[in-house]
């Protein structure tokens, strides 16, 4: 090698290593958007996959009722594949909670197909479930293994995690910001990762672009009539926001409680879903309508155009606490869209709101109660309904998350910042278990 060869050499590392001097975020970024761009094709893809799947499902048992009869015998199956072959990912969005608090060995692949044939035959016979649970699962265990090509050590895998939760919610519900704040916001109540915030945001919109490439269309809502933001408006909104709240917190507390009577009565574990699947069936067919199973989107709709009965969301929750306590698959999330917005709707009986608005706020506002997410349903909201409805909106979500305490559909979610002084304690524990 010539002097000047050595010469310009060296100049060159000097350059090299002057550029980063001056932007030492430049390969954080750069590292990240690589992982963020494979996260996103292949958590959206595999979304928009599982989201014209569990059309098809739908469409199908709409127009056979018949199949509803056989419920028990899926839920056999089911619980025959995760008892045999799927005990290690049986947690679901709990285990990738718990990966966020504290990474161990890498979550196996096999979560993302177990999850999504769980969920599909679930939705294909009958079972009341939502969709968010087996995307964000899909997504995780599709990342993780992004884990040992890229080198990530314990801290990266935590970012990680983050990402694939925000890229499988932003992509199964079209609400980007939303999911991206989800991700950020879902592990720990009241503090948010902000080491993370690229990576999630990242995720979230290029996953959110993949479904959308495949031609995969999201619902619409449409809120008609907005009041003017006044005194009266607020009160009523507070209002409620309490009625939210307690709604909330009252779904997680008896799903738990349900969960444990299931395996406290029925100790061998496939059986638990088959005795789920005959209660579901016989309501359905003793009732004669199946308004209460499957995600019930048109339901949500309709709480939108015309006030529905109270009755509605009371019968939609039990509906899924007995799908989802029994085993079942899929995910918590659009039934309680389902049942704060059919909430919301009824509560214009007693509260001087637009029933529309009313079904926005608590299409929100229940699931920030249930998941202690306020700021990323606040974001849902205005994606989802436009921004003139967000400061109703934001009330309902803060004070459902305030009155819902800190009971949480996630139980492997930690407390970060108490609500108030009496999880002061618990508090600075999962902080430091965190740390």
């Amino acid at each position: 090698m010539s002097k000047n060869q050595r010469t310009l050499g060296k100049k060159a590392i000097f350059h090299t290593h002057f550029f980063f001097r001056k932007f030492p975020a430049l390969p954080y970024i750069v590292k990240w958007l690589a992982i963020s761009i494979i996260i996103g094709a292949l958590v959206g893809t595999a979304s928009a996959g599982f989201l014209l799947s569990l059309e098809w499902a739908t469409d199908f048992r709409g127009s056979h009722w018949w199949i509803i009869a056989f419920l028990p015998v899926a839920g056999f199956l089911i619980g025959l594949l995760y008892y045999y072959w799927g005990k290690e990912v049986e947690a679901g969005n709990n285990l990738l909670i718990s990966t966020i608090h504290e990474p161990k060995g890498i979550i196996p692949f096999k979560m993302a197909p177990f999850v999504y044939i769980g969920t599909i035959v679930t939705h294909f016979f009958g079972g009341s479930a939502g969709r968010e649970g087996t995307a964000l699962q899909m997504a995780g265990a599709i990342a993780d293994q992004l884990s040992k090509p890229f080198q990530l050590d314990k801290n990266e895998r935590k970012t990680l995690m983050i990402a694939a939760i925000a890229a499988g919610f932003g992509s199964v519900f079209g609400t980007p910001l939303a999911g991206a704040v989800f991700g950020l916001e879902v592990f720990l109540i009241g503090r948010i990762r902000y080491n993370a915030i690229f990576p999630a945001f990242a995720s979230a919109i290029l996953a959110d672009l993949t479904t959308n490439l495949w031609n995969v269309k999201h619902t619409h809502y449409h809120i008609d009539f907005i009041p003017k933001l006044e005194f009266f408006p607020i009160l009523y909104s507070i209002l409620a926001g309490i009625v939210f709240g307690i709604c909330a917190a009252g779904f997680s507390r008896i799903i738990h409680w349900m969960g444990s009577f299931f395996k406290s009565k029925i100790q061998y574990p496939p059986l638990r879903p088959v005795i789920g699947g005959i209660i579901i069936a016989l309501a359905v067919f003793a009732m004669g309508t199946t308004r209460y199973i499957g995600l019930g989107v048109p339901v949500i709709i309709e709480s939108f155009e015309k006030q529905l009965p109270l009755y509605d969301f009371a019968l939609k929750m039990i509906f899924t606490i007995v799908t989802l306590s029994a085993g079942f698959k899929g995910g918590e999330v659009t039934p309680l869209f389902y049942i704060g917005a059919t909430l919301g709707s009824a509560l214009s009986l007693f509260i001087p709101l637009p029933f529309g608005l009313l079904a926005g706020m608590g299409f929100v506002a229940v699931f920030a109660g249930a998941t202690n997410t306020p700021l990323a349903c606040m974001l849902m909201g205005i994606e989802l309904f436009g921004s003139e409805c967000g400061v109703y909106i934001a009330i309902a979500c803060v004070v459902s998350y305030l009155l819902s305490g800190h009971n949480s559909i996630y139980t492997q979610q930690k407390i970060g910042e108490a609500k108030n002084r009496r999880y002061e304690n618990q508090q600075e524990k999962s902080i430091s278990e965190f740390l």
